[in-house]
């Protein structure tokens, strides 16, 4: 009788702490044999009556910054939504036009394109902070400059201070903020299953998730066991070195992190790699099979 090849995943169950593209996660996983168990850690709010943003839009259209930082694609959508009555598509890309634009990312970079703003720098991978400073320092040095630094969920003071120790006068344009999922039941049944031996790996895609997870393993009195269970025998899978640095922040394990901060690469490298790392031994049960 013929044995079909198994997948990459081979049936392993796969929890995801994605909110927004957690579908996207899902069906990746899903080809690669997977199992996938969604449960969304975060949802992006954006900030009402947001006067940073009026204020930065008055900035932008009188030509005040020599620099804009864009951080994310969702947060370049979040300001051309809010600002939608003041800034048109066409002003977007006149008002940007007076000064240099810096996107980082492919994400940021394609919410740009969409307005039809020309882009003049993009962060290299794996797009973190130091990246941004870096690509600053060699084709454009910030002194004595004005620069705008669209955040996401939360301000990232490496960029401000690095920006600020290096002459620049920075404004921060927060668009939205992160909180917890309106409905936390899913999150909190995949923490019980990870502490049951049910779940074989772990999807961390971004730092914040890390934040919730522990919050909600704590409120639910299960923060040790799920601690113990990512430690010793969850394969814990990070998109990069900025959800990296908080894992490891908080104690926990990276066991995977792609060379490319993609999601697809993340699920890839997981897929083909989780048995390299399983912590699976003699006497020891492999979560999620």
């Amino acid at each position: 009788m013929h044995t079909p090849s198994p997948t990459p995943f081979d049936g392993l169950r796969v929890a995801i702490f994605e909110g927004r593209m957690a579908g996207v996660l899902a069906d990746l996983v899903a080809k690669q044999g997977g199992i996938p168990v969604s449960a969304p850690s975060l949802r992006e709010v954006p900030l009402e009556e947001n006067p940073d943003a009026q204020a930065f839009a008055d900035g932008l259209l009188d030509g005040a910054f020599d620099v804009v930082i864009f951080e994310t694609g969702v947060g370049v959508r979040y300001l051309v939504e809010s600002l939608g009555p003041r800034l048109s598509g066409s002003t977007w890309a006149e008002a940007l036009g007076k000064t240099k634009v810096v996107a980082r990312g492919p994400k940021p970079a394609a919410a740009l394109r969409e307005l039809g703003a020309t882009i003049d720098f993009q962060v290299p991978e794996p797009n973190t902070w130091r990246e941004t400073l870096a690509l600053l320092d060699a084709k454009l040095p910030v002194e004595g400059l004005k620069v705008a630094v669209q955040e996401y969920g939360k301000p990232v003071p490496e960029l401000t201070e690095g920006l600020e120790q290096r002459g620049a006068v920075v404004t921060r344009v927060p668009v939205y903020r992160w909180v917890l999922p309106e409905d936390t039941g899913p999150l909190r049944d995949a923490l019980k299953a990870i502490t049951e031996h049910q779940i074989g790996a772990v999807l961390f895609t971004a730092a914040q998730q890390v934040v919730h997870v522990l919050q909600i393993a704590a409120d639910t009195g299960i923060e040790n066991d799920v601690r113990a269970a990512l430690a010793e025998n969850v394969v814990v899978g990070s998109i990069g070195p900025t959800t990296s640095a908080a894992l490891r922040a908080h104690g926990l394990p990276v066991d995977i992190e792609p060379a490319h901060p993609k999601t697809g690469h993340l699920i890839a490298v997981v897929a083909t790699s989780w048995r390299s790392v399983s912590k699976a031994g003699p006497g020891k049960p492999l979560g999620g099979r």
